[in-house]
């Protein structure tokens, strides 16, 4: 008999550490297919905003991390750590590239309203998509043309994306993370974990969920 375990992913969309919190998830869902064959995992994708107050248009990426960071040494720094981590999920970030950080309502928006009309898959790659747009190609994502494009990369129909497109794009902040940021993962309700976990522990913490389920 199959067996459902849910969990919640609480992420934005300009964090590399979702990013990367995302593959060992994934490395960690393949982990317990071979281990446990008959769970199925349902992710749940909980768009929220680190920085709603950032203007529609962006803001210049360097002089962002500069004056949160306070110096060109503690930036370097951070990103060093950040790319080290990327590169051991085989994700290559290249920050050099990105010229603004932008707001990421728009983006949390189509991701929400697309998950109501398209299938689980159809709605990972949009999401991969949105990522890849900015850490991979430094797409700016607060850009409704942007976001169409993905979109309809990823097989939604035009008439569908205006309709999503058209709506409000409202801050997506959310309490549930209890101040702890983001990625954030809630295993069926049961207990939490903050940050971008190893694959070895988010694997853990879905066996400690299926024993609480009994």
């Amino acid at each position: 008999m199959t067996r459902e375990i849910n969990v919640d992913v609480f992420f934005d969309f300009i964090c590399p550490w979702c990013l990367i919190g995302k593959r060992q998830l994934q490395i960690a869902i393949q982990q317990l297919k071979q281990t446990h064959p008959d769970i199925k995992v349902i992710l749940h994708w909980r768009g929220i905003q680190l920085l709603p107050q950032i203007p529609m248009e962006g803001i210049p990426f360097d002089a962002f991390y500069l004056k949160r960071l306070g110096s060109t040494t503690a930036v370097r720094m951070r990103q060093d750590q950040v790319r080290q981590a990327a590169k051991a999920v085989s994700v290559d970030i290249d920050f050099s590239r990105i010229h603004r950080m932008p707001n990421t309502a728009k983006a949390h928006s189509l991701l929400i309203n697309a998950l109501k009309v398209g299938g689980s898959a159809q709605s990972d790659r949009l999401l991969e998509g949105i990522f890849s747009a900015y850490f991979h190609h430094s797409e700016n994502i607060s850009d409704s043309a942007v976001l169409r494009k993905i979109a309809a990369y990823c097989g939604f129909p035009e008439d569908v994306i205006d309709d999503i497109l058209d709506q409000p794009s409202i801050p997506f902040v959310s309490a549930d993370t209890g101040g702890k940021g983001v990625p954030y993962f809630v295993f069926d309700g049961c207990f939490a974990m903050a940050g971008a976990q190893p694959a070895d522990t988010l694997y853990n913490a879905m066996l400690e969920a299926l024993m609480v389920q009994g």
